[in-house]
Parts: structure tokens; sequence; C-alpha cells
């Protein structure tokens, strides 16, 4: 039983826990390089890093984002002290998130993976990660198109996440040392996103919707592309940008 409290900041919790409970370990998921275990490793290591920086600055003694090797310990263990762990791990950032909400002004700056973030980030990375990676392992459920469609799912990849999605993407672009691109995501009732990229870097932004998009698509399968995923149906999104233009923003959406 997952606590209240717990639940009451990471909502989705419950849905993740539910979808990974119905699949094997070794079943395959979207994410096509993991299995289910693999997506409860990540999840484990994600409550774990972001409770321990948001805790490290709480105390005075800020640390830096520790990369994916974090993960490696949960891969050792037993099936059972993983799902120990991740649980824990979930009640551990929850109670962090707290304290930092408690003892920390809303628009306090704390180092997260060479980027600056504002206490709330903490616990809603955490959310935004359990929503993502339900939908490696359900698919486009209605459970998964609601939580993608959520306004607060677009903001945070664009505002808070930002240019690492693309950094993957910009390497498989031969731009030379003049190229650029520029895409736009648009939703009806919501601001463009729009992604850049250079041999300088990448940029993302919401922006006014002006002239024409690059895609067109609901809510969901917009934060979809901006982390590398693709809807199980294709006709969700459209385009008139042409072959070219459309390759190269699929190609710089690559995700992490």
């Amino acid at each position: 039983m997952i606590p209240s409290r717990v639940e009451e900041t990471l909502p989705e919790l419950a849905p993740f826990v539910h979808a990974v409970q119905g699949r094997r370990p070794d079943d395959g998921t979207w994410c096509e390089a993991w299995t289910v275990r693999d997506v409860l490793v990540h999840q484990a290591g994600n409550a774990e890093e972001l409770a321990r920086v948001l805790q490290a600055f709480l105390e005075g003694t800020p640390v830096q984002t520790r990369g994916f090797d974090r993960e490696q310990p949960y891969r050792q263990m037993p099936d059972c002290d993983l799902w120990t762990a991740f649980l824990n791990n979930c009640e551990k950032l929850t109670e962090v998130a707290a304290a930092g909400a408690r003892h920390l002004p809303p628009d306090t700056e704390i180092m997260w993976t060479g980027r600056l973030v504002k206490p709330p980030f903490f616990a809603e990375h955490m959310r935004e990660e359990l929503i993502l990676h339900r939908w490696d392992l359900a698919g486009d459920d209605q459970t998964a198109v609601q939580a993608l469609n959520e306004p607060w799912m677009t903001e945070h990849s664009v505002v808070s996440v930002g240019r690492p999605l693309l950094e993957r993407g910009r390497t498989g672009l031969d731009l030379g040392p003049d190229g650029r691109i520029e895409g736009r995501l648009r939703t009806p009732g919501m601001d463009d996103v729009v992604v850049t990229a250079d041999a300088d870097g990448g940029t993302i932004r919401l922006a006014n919707p002006e002239g024409p998009a690059t895609i067109e698509s609901d809510a969901a399968v917009r934060v979809l592309l901006l982390w590398g995923r693709r809807p199980a149906d294709p006709s969700r999104w459209y385009s008139a940008a042409g072959p070219e233009a459309l390759r190269q923003v699929r190609t710089l959406l690559g995700g992490y």
C-alpha cells in the first residue's frame, strides 16, 4: 500500500505501480532498449537522486547530480529488493519535497544536471517520469493520454527540462558550421513549442502560434514527440512541412 502522503505528492505513482505489476520484469516496452525491469531500475535511481540533491541543498552542502551510473546498484538487486527500494525512494522524495516546501522560498535556485531549477521541480519531475515511463509500459491507454494532455506536462518538458531533450538528436544532424533548423510543434489552443538547432547547440521555447507549423497534434502526442517517443496511431499527428523538414525535426527530437 502506498502511504496517503506519498499519493498526494506523487499521484501518478499508483498507476505506474499497477502498470509494472501487470507485466513480467523481462517484458519489452515502448522504450526500445529497456525491459519493464529496466524502467523500474531507472525510476528507483530517479527518485533517489532527486531526493539526494534536494536534501543536500537543504542541509547546506549542495552536491552535483550523478549520471545514470547511479542506477547500477539497483541492477544488482533481486526483484523484491528492487521494489522495496523504489517505493522507499519515492517515500523519501516525498518527505524531502515537503521539507523543501516548508523551508525554501519557491523561487530558490538549485542546480540539477547543469541547470538551475526551483524546489517544486523535484517532485514534479518525478511525476513526469512516472507518467512518461508508464506510457512506455502501457502505451496510449486512457490513463496515459489524460496525464500526457495536462498542460503542466508540456511546460515542464519545455521549461524545466528543455535543452537536454535536444542534445541526443542534434548530434544526429549534419548541420555543418552554418546550418540551422527550426521547427514548430503546434497544439490547438496552446502556445507553440519552437525548437532550433545549429552548430552551437539547440534551443526550445514556448511561443505564440504564428506561421506554418512543422507538426500539429494533440498535447499528449506533442509531449511524446519531445521525449523521442511515437504514438501507436500516427494519424494523431500531421504535417505539411515536407519530408526533409519533417525528418530534421523528428531527428532533433531524439529524446534521452
